[in-house]
């Protein structure tokens, strides 16, 4: 049952991370990762890690995780930006 509710929030944090990343202003995207750096450093600092080792795979599969809904975000943004200048060019050349 823990990891159902693991799995839950992670797949909502990757969620919030997507919707962040598609606003108008880039820097949304990066509160999540900022603050996944910022907590994954205080776990390995106050010695609730493992091993250096696995603190930094955790920290970059976390990051790969977390940009790669950074970038699907901004591509969605860009592809409906796109079609919103396409839908405006074609309604001014009537």
């Amino acid at each position: 049952m823990d990891d159902i509710y693991r799995l839950l929030i992670i797949v909502g944090i990757l969620a919030v991370q997507y919707f962040f990343s598609t606003r108008n202003n880039v820097f949304w995207g990066a509160i999540i990762p900022a603050a996944y750096i910022v907590f994954s450093t205080w776990m390995f600092v106050t010695d609730r890690t493992e091993s250096t080792v696995g603190f930094i795979l955790y920290l970059l599969l976390g990051l790969l995780f977390l940009i790669a809904e950074w970038s699907a975000g901004r591509k969605a943004l860009n592809q409906k930006r796109k079609k919103e200048l396409d839908k405006i060019k074609t309604h001014d050349m009537k």
